[in-house]
């Protein structure tokens, strides 16, 4: 247990090696969503959830009382994720969703552990090719997500768990950033 502590601590610390990165998804974002834009997020797994968990955090409230932003994970209906996937393959669930809702000046947060997953790739592609903001949130190996992206973060590790605990950590900062940059009433 000790050892599993000081990896999660380690990967944690890590962040602050990669303050810039959050800081520039976090100035891309408030810049999304002071112009009108909305952020949309996408993932499997542990990351869909991470997807639901930042939308909530956006559309509610982080850390003090404000207006509601614009913010939908794409993982959501799952009347789209298999319609889309039976009829296209589950490789098209979120470009398919990001071609039908994302314009020019959006954000679309593809979050993948592995930053391997071919339908997290292809919706950060999409959304590029649409004139959005791709910003990636991966792993230590996930170049493939980080290639697709504008910007991506990747967590200092190797392990799933540490990289999503990283994940959330990044996440949690990025909205707090967000919220004190647009200074909402």
């Amino acid at each position: 247990m000790e050892r599993e502590i000081e990896d999660h601590l380690e990967a944690a610390r890590g962040l602050g090696r990669d303050a810039g990165t959050l800081e520039q998804i976090a100035s891309r974002i408030s810049g999304c969503l002071a112009s009108g834009g909305t952020v949309y997020l996408c993932g499997n797994g542990g990351s869909a959830a991470d997807a639901q968990h930042v939308a909530a955090e956006f559309t509610g409230r982080f850390s003090r009382e404000r207006a509601p932003l614009p913010a939908e994970a794409l993982t959501a209906n799952t009347s789209a994720l298999t319609a889309i996937g039976n009829d296209y393959g589950f490789e098209e669930v979120f470009a398919r969703q990001v071609r039908a809702r994302l314009k020019k000046g959006d954000v679309l947060a593809a979050i993948s552990t592995s930053g391997e997953s071919e339908n997290v790739v292809r919706a950060a592609r999409e959304a590029r090719r649409l004139g959005a903001f791709a910003v990636g949130f991966a792993g230590a190996a996930g170049s493939r997500l980080a290639g697709a992206c504008d910007l991506c973060l990747q967590a200092r590790s190797e392990s799933t768990a540490r990289i999503q605990e990283t994940h959330i950590l990044a996440w949690h900062l990025v909205c707090a950033m967000v919220e004190e940059s647009l200074n909402l009433p």
